[in-house]
This record gives C-alpha cells, structure tokens and sequence, in this order.
C-alpha cells in the first residue's frame, strides 16, 4: 500500500469521528410553559346540599295494654284515621268475664253494706233508748266500716275490670296517618308489642343524614331551603330542630331534623326532599381543581418561586371541594403564583415559563 493509499484511509476514518465531535451536546431545551394563578385571599359562599324525608315531628308506637288474640284489624299503612277510631281488637272473653264477676262481688258487697246501715241504725237507735249496750253498738259500728271497705274494693274491682274490657280496643289516641303495622287477625298479641305506628297530624320535620365532615362548616344563615324532588316548584323553608349526638357506626352520619315552615306548601309524608344551606368561608384561596396534585398521599398544588422560575410542590389543606373548583384552606400565602394548567406534566425544582391566566374560577 502507498504513502497515498494510507493518507486516504486515515482521511476516512477521521471523517466519523470529527462529526461524532459536533454533535456530542445536546441542544438547550426552553423552559415548560405553565399557566399560573395568583393567591389571593377572599370569602367563599357556598351551598351544602342534601337528600332527606319527610317525616311526622311526633311519630308514636301504639301498642295494647294487655295481651290477647286479635280478632279484629280496621286500620293498614297508609290509612288516615281519628283520634276516636278503633285500630284493632281483642278477643275480650276473659275480660268479660273478670267483669261480671267484679260485678257480681259489688252486688253483694251493696247488700252487705244495706244490712250493716240498718244494724247500726238499730242498734244507735236502741243505744239512746237504753236498750243496748256500747259494746253491741261497737260491734255494729266496726261492721259498718268492713262493709264500706268491702264495698269500695268492690268498685275498684269494677273499675280495673271495665278498665282492662276497655284495652281490648286499640284507639288511635291522635289523629295522623299509619306508617307501619305489626299485628294480623290471629295473632296472639303481647301487652306493649308494638302494632301500629301512627305520624300524627301538625309539625313535619325533613330529616337527613349529615357526615360529620359537614359540620366543620358554619352556616351563613339558620334557613334551609327545602324542595320536592318530584315536584322542584314546590318549595318551602325551614329550621333545624335537631341534631343527633352520636354517629350512626353503619353509615356515619348524623342524622339532623329541621322543621318544615307550617306556614308554607303541605310536603306529603316519606317523600323525598332535598335540603339547601348557605355556608360562609373567610380568608380562603378559590382554584381551578386542575391546580390539584398529590404529595405523599395528601393533597397538594405546585407553586412557582418567583426568584428563579422553578416550581415546588406545597401540601394544602382543602376547606372545600366543589364542582371545578376547590377551595384551599391552609398551605399557602396570599401573591403566589400556583400553576393550574400543565401541573401533571411538572417535577419538583424543574425551571418554567409561566403564564398568568386571566380567568377567575
């Protein structure tokens, strides 16, 4: 091989390598465009609103006195009955009995006491004529208190008698409507078993079922605004009356009853209702829910530091979430920018351009 021949040879494989040398450092990639929010502190009203029922303000569980088998039902669920009306009855053989035999002690113990009246009348008589001693006088004296004993036991008897004939009828004691039954013809009923529920007629309460989580929220106003879920147009207002003390362990709520305006649209029994309250938060920051991530399982958005454009991710508290917007509680200062375009794309220190949005969520 020549002097030449090599020349070209080395000429050939340096040619690669030179290029290799040009091409060795990437080229500079620009900043991320992001789009940001400025924080700023401001107040936030807001709606929490529910799904309830309508319930009577005073439901009662009727039940008979005494027990026996029940030979008559008048009344089903859903009826509307009187405060007279009978709902059921009982078999009242041995209430009858008891009183024709109370009956029968009171007759005898009237004739007793006839005949101790007249012996002490005798007897006094006798006493002022100087014919009978204190002693037979004693006797009948003492024997007309027995008697007038025996005679006011004997009307208690009858009393408790006509009293227990009275308990085999089941009245419903205030008018109202029959949600619920427990008893059938036939069946032998025991003394305070529940068998009619009765809602009685007046106040209404709508009742829902509240997670704790809503009570970290102070309402605006003690008026929530009701409304028929058949029927929107049909509307009223009312208070709240009364919140459980204690959660329920199956669901987790509390259960809260507020008062139906009396003065407004009758709500029918057991229909559904949805519930509206104002809330009012202060000194909060309000963000698009796209300005939302995640650090170590809590919740978080990216902040840019306006020194050298880098972004950081800041754990925030959320006050509130609503419907594409969320409203931070803690976490961060009023004037900071937060991304809330491009925040899933970001890593923590990477350097950005951003971009401030002109809309307000």
């Amino acid at each position: 091989m020549t002097a030449l021949s090599r020349f070209a040879l080395l000429l050939l494989a340096a040619l690669p390598l030179a290029g290799c040398g040009e091409s060795g450092a990437p080229a500079q990639r620009p900043p991320f465009a992001v789009v940001t929010q400025t924080a700023q502190l401001q107040s936030f009203d807001g709606e929490i609103t529910l799904t309830g029922t309508v319930r009577a303000q005073i439901p009662s569980e009727l039940s008979f006195r005494i027990s026996g088998r029940v030979i008559e039902r008048k009344a089903d669920v859903g009826q509307h009955v009187g405060a007279d009306d009978v709902l059921a009855r009982l078999d009242p053989t041995e209430q009858q009995a008891d009183l024709t035999a109370a009956q029968a002690g009171l007759a005898g113990a009237e004739a007793t006491m006839r005949q101790a009246d007249a012996a002490f009348e005798r007897q006094k008589s006798l006493l002022a004529s100087g014919y009978a001693t204190h002693a037979a006088y004693d006797l009948a004296e003492r024997a007309q208190r027995t008697a007038a004993g025996s005679l006011d036991a004997a009307k208690a008897q009858v009393a408790t008698a006509q009293d227990a004939l009275s308990y085999t009828y089941l009245r419903a004691g205030h008018p109202g409507v029959i949600t619920a039954r427990n008893i059938e013809v036939g069946q032998v009923a025991q003394a305070a078993q529940m068998a009619f529920i009765l809602a009685q007629d007046g106040p209404r309460d709508a009742v829902f079922s509240v997670y704790e989580s809503a009570f970290s929220h102070k309402l605006s106003a003690p008026v929530i605004y009701l409304s028929l879920v058949g029927d929107s147009s049909v509307k009223t207002t009312g208070r709240i009356r009364e919140v459980s003390p204690v959660v329920d362990v199956k669901t987790g709520t509390i259960q809260v009853k507020v008062e139906i305006d009396p003065a407004g649209p009758v709500l029918p029994l057991g229909a559904a209702v949805t519930g509206t309250g104002r809330v009012r938060l202060d000194g909060v920051f309000v963000l698009p829910w796209t300005a939302l991530t995640a650090k170590d399982g809590k919740t978080a958005v990216w902040v840019v530091d306006p020194a050298d454009k880098a972004v950081h991710l800041r754990p925030v508290a959320i006050a509130r979430y609503e419907r594409e917007r969320i409203i931070v509680g803690d976490g961060l200062k009023a004037g900071e920018a937060v991304v809330v375009d491009g925040a899933k794309f970001l890593r923590e220190g990477q350097i950005v351009d951003p971009r401030q949005t002109t809309e307000h969520p």
